[in-house]
Formats: C-alpha cells, sequence, structure tokens
C-alpha cells in the first residue's frame, strides 16, 4: 500500500464522494500546456518504505486549487502503477490516483519495494480532464 505524506492531499483525496460521474468534455486547456515531473527522474532508484520529495511541474497553465474555475488554470493528480483515466470522467480518487486539490506543487510519497510508475494528469475545478488533456510522461521509479 502507498503512503502519502502530504496531509492536504489526504484532505482533499477524501472530500470527494462522486465517482465515475460521466460529463461532456472538460474545460479547454491553453494551447501548448504540458505538465512534467520534475524529479525524480526517470529510472531513478528511490528509497523503499521510506518518504521521498515527487515534484510537479508545469508549462503554459496556471494552478488553482479544486471548485475555482479560472482560464487555463487545474491542479495535479498523481497517478500511481496505472494508466490514464477516460478523458470525459471525474478522475478517481484512489491509492492509484492522488488528488492535488488545494494546488499543491509537490508531496513526499512513500512506495513499497519494486518497479512502480508515476505520471502527472491535471483536472479542472470538477477534476475532469482538460480537453485536449494535459499530462506528463510515465516515468519509472524503482523503489529499493
Amino acid at each position: 500500500m502507498y503512503k502519502l505524506i502530504a496531509v492536504a492531499a489526504l484532505v482533499a483525496s477524501a472530500s470527494w464522494g462522486t465517482a465515475d460521474l460521466a460529463v461532456a468534455a472538460g474545460t479547454p486547456a491553453p494551447a501548448g500546456a504540458h505538465a512534467y515531473i520534475g524529479y525524480p527522474n526517470d529510472g531513478q532508484v528511490v528509497p523503499a518504505n521510506k518518504p521521498f520529495r515527487v515534484w510537479f511541474g508545469l508549462r503554459y497553465m496556471g494552478v488553482a486549487p479544486k471548485g475555482v474555475k479560472f482560464p487555463n488554470t487545474g491542479h495535479h493528480h498523481l497517478l500511481i502503477d496505472t494508466d490514464l483515466p477516460p478523458p470525459d470522467q471525474e478522475i478517481p480518487s484512489d491509492r492509484n490516483h492522488l488528488h492535488f486539490g488545494a494546488g499543491e506543487t509537490e508531496t513526499m510519497l512513500q512506495l513499497p519495494p519494486g518497479k512502480h510508475t508515476l505520471q502527472l494528469l491535471m483536472g479542472d475545478y470538477m477534476h475532469v480532464p482538460h480537453d485536449p488533456p494535459v499530462y506528463s510522461k510515465k516515468i519509472t521509479v524503482i523503489a529499493r
């Protein structure tokens, strides 16, 4: 099981009881917007069962908390060991889809030993991916 150290993210994740709501297209994304993981790097070894920092990057777009409807903004979701969710539905909130609805741009993460994937996905004010979706490259880290 994964342990998230950022308390604000846990509180934000717990506040969503509405999963699997189908919606129309997401909020428009600004041209050229993209997310990236600034740290750790792809292929990097991280400590198993110990917290390590994950830093979120974003270009050509701003960060705003959940519920704030402001043009060209959204908030981060960290996907762990999973693929991108459907682009026309609310992003799930579970141990594989961590929400950062307070506008966080980094967190402390703890993973069990083994190979893991990390990917960022931006969500709009209602936790729906933008149109087109704004996401990072999927990276692999090895917890050892």
